[in-house]
């Protein structure tokens, strides 16, 4: 299986170098979405030929990045795309792990879960992505009859046949949403495998009023309506009314 691994990367020149050359002890195929970074990232981007690059002249989003990447992964014919973080809160360690997941199970996505099972060091996150993460993730499964544990991960394995049915107009953290709500439309298979869960000790903001939990979890309930019915969906909205409404 040909997998490819992608970061989006914006702005992480403190992390960006560390975190390419322990990816690269684990994977060859490597490409970095630089999101219009306005620091040191892409001269450290430089010092590593072997990664193909893609870069935005400017930031377009967290889901801007990983549309580009889906699109890369598509058109130079790779099996599976491998998704992580280039802040250092992802192992590239496990990613064999999750690809190995996406053949044993016969998945369509392989998402990692930091809630699915304990690990010795597990950190706590802050209190406000932690509870909006739990009501996005219960909200998911009432409409979906799913079991999911983490709908946030961005930590993930999608099989090439699953890249092909998304389309992702979503350009910020609220990507997920319209992921999720695809997969289920095209009866995707999904297997959550286990990750560490690692919170780093500086704040990460999401940018303007997103950086306010509860007008991030209103935007968050926002796109998920509108994608279901996007996708012709909306009969499946009196299943979780109650948690659709912040």
């Amino acid at each position: 299986m040909r997998v490819l691994t992608a970061l989006p990367i914006h702005n992480e020149a403190a992390y960006v170098k560390s975190v390419l050359s322990e990816l690269l002890t684990h994977t060859r195929e490597v490409l970095a979405v630089d999101d219009g970074s306005n620091d040191a990232t892409p001269n450290l981007l430089r010092g590593f030929p072997q990664v193909k690059v893609i870069r935005h002249p400017v930031n377009l989003g967290y889901g801007a990045s990983l549309r580009s990447a889906f699109a890369f992964a598509l058109q130079h014919g790779y099996d599976a795309l491998a998704t992580i973080d280039c802040d250092g809160q992802h192992q590239p360690s496990l990613i064999a792990q999750l690809v190995t997941a996406l053949t044993t199970t016969s998945a369509d996505i392989v998402s990692g879960s930091r809630y699915l099972s304990h690990h010795p060091g597990d950190a706590r996150p802050p209190e406000d992505r932690r509870r909006i993460n739990l009501n996005i993730t219960q909200t998911l499964n009432q409409l979906f009859g799913w079991r999911l544990t983490d709908a946030f991960c961005g930590f993930k394995v999608y099989r090439r046949e699953a890249l092909e049915r998304f389309d992702i107009t979503e350009n910020g953290y609220a990507m997920p949403l319209q992921l999720w709500v695809q997969a289920y439309r095209w009866n995707l298979r999904i297997h959550e495998e286990p990750v560490p869960l690692i919170y780093l000790e500086e704040a990460r903001a999401f940018g303007g009023a997103l950086d306010n939990p509860a007008i991030r979890l209103n935007h968050y309930l926002d796109v998920l309506r509108g994608e279901l019915e996007r996708q012709g969906l909306h009969h499946l909205l009196g299943r979780s009314e109650a948690s659709l409404t912040p």
